[in-house]
């Protein structure tokens, strides 16, 4: 009866193709096909349908209108409030001692991109000890928690693609020291590629073509799978939402955690300038009051490269996905509630599918659409967002090709940067070139200092002071 209800409601939201080849599959297929169907919510891709793919020509388009730039909570060196920050940073730490924050990181992502098979999460990132990029948030994790008095709840988002893989990485390295208790592991949901003409595709005869939502969807995935429920009953409100593939990102901190807190923000922001107007980043605005994002490829270049009369970019507040999220907050944009919810994109991609014969079809062009949604669209909805600068050396340096901008070997070369000023700002001898770059190679555990403050506090503690050398670390 549950196969005939499916293939019925198929048919009559105009989708039956997806049950085409249905008499020529085994038992086996016809679970596969019937399990992906159930994921599918007709209604929604009905609506997405109308509003995203069959809408006429040069609509739909990204508003500019009334943009301005985002305030933002400047950092002491560059002109914001000292006793603020300090003010903040106590905020926090209060809350991080009462149990209030939990860290969640978005780790749906393949390796592919950097040569690399298996989940990005895995990828070997540190100069010397090559720890994977999860062993990093681990220790960052534990080493707020020790420092707090209280452990940290850890949620990890995974996809499909990868969920098994990770849970067994974590289990064969003993979840890195952490309570695995306190590890949650969750899908991310997937929407269905269509056609131009709104038809669901098929991948094989007995798949759906089906992609992450994107990392927006991470809001219905903590309320899916039941994330949210558990932080309220943990006393948990306030969610530290970092992407896996930012070694550097301080998991936990206090100062951001504070100002959020205490300005009873639904989601808060963190942002560093933008290092050249072209960077690809997207821009932290206001629009009608509210905070908003707008993607670099939807801001005109004209507009990148504005300035300010002291020459400084006007649009110069440049996102890095860092963000705290209020947990009823994030339940509202997951449920719709209040007539509040996440916006879908579209995306015109090539999408393996196969033809009506049932053979396969790798197209040369985008042949279809496939629907994803974005995190910062819930700031509009969020009452007294906040955003607050960073700098780029202690928060921000992406994993994300095999080489050039954004590569292994950039970000191995800013870790050993924030190594080395550690070091030269507790008095150690470390020579650097004009860059900060350490003519030595040097590692420091976050369990020794996740930031210059703890780790000048651990270097003290030392009963002697060890010479800079190639090889040293500190853990």
């Amino acid at each position: 009866m549950e196969t005939e209800k499916i293939i019925t409601a198929f048919q009559a939201a105009g989708q039956g193709q997806v049950f085409a080849f249905w008499e020529a599959l085994g038992p086996a297929e016809r679970a596969e096909l019937l399990a992906q169907a159930a994921e599918i919510d007709l209604t929604e891709v009905a609506q997405l349908n109308r509003d995203l793919v069959l809408r006429p020509a040069g609509t739909g388009g990204v508003n500019l209108a009334n943009l301005t730039p985002a305030p933002c909570e400047r950092l002491p060196a560059n002109g914001g409030d000292p006793a603020k920050w300090a003010a903040a940073e106590a905020a926090g730490e209060a809350a991080l001692r009462a149990g209030r924050v939990a860290a969640f990181t978005v780790a749906g992502g393949q390796g592919t991109r950097l040569g690399y098979d298996g989940p990005k999460g895995t990828f070997a990132v540190t100069p010397l000890r090559k720890k994977p990029l999860f062993q990093v948030f681990a220790e960052k994790i534990k080493a707020a928690g020790l420092r707090h008095g209280k452990p940290l709840h850890w949620f990890i988002m995974t996809s499909h693609a990868n969920h098994e893989q990770t849970e067994q990485f974590f289990a064969a390295n003993n979840f890195f020291g952490l309570d695995k208790a306190r590890i949650h592991f969750f899908r991310q949901g997937r929407m269905p590629a269509v056609s131009f003409d709104g038809k669901i595709l098929l991948e094989t005869r007995s798949t759906l073509a089906l992609s992450p939502d994107g990392h927006g969807g991470s809001l219905r995935a903590l309320q899916r799978s039941g994330a949210l429920d558990l932080m309220t009953r943990e006393g948990i409100d306030t969610i530290s939402y970092f992407q896996v593939d930012n070694p550097l990102v301080r998991c936990i901190d206090a100062a951001f955690i504070g100002f959020h807190l205490l300005a009873g923000a639904g989601m808060s922001s963190k942002m560093v300038p933008k290092a050249f107007p072209e960077e690809k980043v997207g821009h932290f605005c206001r629009q009608h009051g509210k905070v908003v994002v707008i993607e670099y490829s939807d801001m005109p270049l004209a507009m990148q490269r504005e300035t300010e009369p002291g020459g400084a970019l006007r649009y110069g507040a440049g996102s890095i996905a860092i963000h705290l999220i209020d947990r009823e907050f994030a339940r509202r944009m997951a449920t719709g509630g209040e007539g509040v919810a996440l916006p879908f994109h579209r995306a015109d991609k090539k999408i393996a599918t196969i033809n009506p014969a049932g053979q396969p079809v790798k197209p040369e062009k985008a042949n279809g659409v496939k629907f994803e949604m974005f995190v910062f669209d819930a700031l509009p909805f969020a009452g007294n967002s906040i955003v607050i600068e960073t700098a780029r050396a202690d928060d921000f340096s992406p994993v994300k090709n095999a080489e050039g901008v954004d590569s292994p070997a950039t970000c191995r070369a800013d870790q050993l940067r924030q190594f080395a000023h550690w070091l030269q700002a507790v008095g150690a001898a470390v020579e650097t070139d004009d860059t900060g770059l350490p003519k030595v190679a040097v590692e420091v555990s976050p369990l020794f200092g996740y930031d210059a403050a703890t780790f000048a506090e651990s270097w003290q503690r030392l009963p002697s002071k060890p010479a800079v050398t190639a090889g040293l670390y500190l853990g």
